[in-house]
């Protein structure tokens, strides 16, 4: 019989072990903390077992295999990556809508520094999470309404770290069961690889350790259990993806040069704004050539729903899309070394991350910029 737990504590563990959530807010602290609870208690209601759903005979049989697909990729990652064994990604949830949580990020007009928001157990992180995209939306207005860059995105997936595991784990979700096979499981390794090791308030510390995992994990998948057709349509779809992160790695740098000369003086706020508008207008001429290449060469994976979703990150970019995207990227190289560096022992591996998570944040950098290939620095 599962243990009961006051609903209040429950709420305090909840509202604490959300990555994308918090505590506080514009509609009130009460109203933030009774929305996280209560769109998360949704998805946790909605949640069956695997093997429930695979025994039923009113869902598709695409649905069906790819269910069977995560109980493989679910084990895989327990005794291959030495993820944890525990409940989260065992049960699955359709949410009958296009996203899990909708997140708002926010920075400075001249600065890739993210906005923070900081919480009891995540410590400060640079974004926040909505179960109402009406919600994101208002937090977003109010944030332009202090003068910052604003951008709200939908999220297929968050992770409570581990803490709701003893109320079923987090659940596979709707939002993203349909991706192509090595998305799908990269996002499983990604959430699972939250729940080994977390630094309070180093949101790109987090973020990089779990695509590092996501990233050295689906290609260990793929090269063990995928077919060919599946590795060669993966291969395709990361040369893709690789293109975009040159591409937008470019600008972050450039940006990055532009507000360090206003940071130190150098420059005006008028030159600064003429330089910013000067690297944004060249990113988005090196898309649409870019765009022009995909769809002119054979084999690419863009799809059209893909092709309008890049269309509109590029239409609506600023200093707060950059800034979230550098936290997911900047410091995979140096995890990607230190996996090496352990020669693909992944309990070793973790060992060592769990070592530099204890550390102050600035020491922590320090030793990851060192672990970087040729001392690059993050954002260049």
């Amino acid at each position: 019989m599962r243990k009961r737990i006051p609903l209040w504590r429950a709420a305090a563990l909840l509202c604490g072990g959300l990555v994308l959530s918090g505590c506080s807010g514009t509609m009130g602290a009460a109203g933030y903390y009774w929305q996280s609870v209560q769109g998360h208690l949704q998805i946790m209601e909605a949640a069956r077992p695997l093997d429930d759903w695979i025994a039923r005979p009113d869902i598709s049989p695409a649905l069906r295999a790819r269910l069977a697909l995560a109980q493989r990729a679910r084990h895989f990652a327990s005794q291959e990556l030495r993820l944890p064994d525990n409940p989260s990604y065992r049960r699955y949830a359709d949410l009958q809508r296009t996203a899990a949580v909708w997140n708002v990020v926010a920075a400075p007009p001249l600065a890739l520094t993210l906005h923070t928001w900081c919480f009891p157990v995540t410590g400060c992180i640079g974004y926040r999470g909505y179960f109402s995209e009406a919600d994101a939306q208002a937090e977003a207005a109010r944030l332009q309404r202090e003068g910052l860059e604003v951008e709200v995105y939908g999220v297929p997936a968050y992770s409570t770290l581990g803490y709701m595991n003893w109320l079923g784990g987090d659940p596979l979700l709707s939002t993203f069961i349909g991706w192509p096979e090595g998305d799908f499981v990269r996002l499983l390794f990604h959430e699972l690889a939250h729940q080994v090791v977390y630094a309070q308030g180093d949101t790109p510390f987090n973020e990089s350790f779990a695509t590092a995992v996501e990233r050295l994990g689906v290609q260990r998948w793929l090269d063990t259990q995928a077919s060919p057709e599946t590795r060669a349509a993966h291969a395709a779809s990361e040369a893709r993806r690789e293109a975009w992160r040159q591409l937008t790695r470019r600008t972050r740098t450039a940006l990055a040069e532009v507000y360090a000369d206003h940071a130190q003086g150098r420059v005006d706020d008028t030159t600064a704004r003429e330089r910013k508008h000067s690297v944004m207008a060249r990113f988005r001429a090196d898309y649409a050539a870019l765009r022009t290449q995909w769809l002119n060469t054979p084999g690419t994976a863009v799809t059209p729903a893909l092709l309008g979703a890049y269309d509109r990150w590029v239409a609506a970019a600023n200093n707060a899309s950059f800034a979230a995207q550098g936290a997911y990227n900047d410091w995979v190289p140096a995890f990607v070394a230190l996996h090496a560096q352990h020669r693909g022992d992944w309990a070793a591996f973790y060992d060592a991350v769990r070592q530099l998570a204890r550390q102050p944040q600035a020491q922590r950098h320090e030793a990851l910029r060192a672990l970087m290939p040729d001392k690059e620095t993050p954002g260049a």
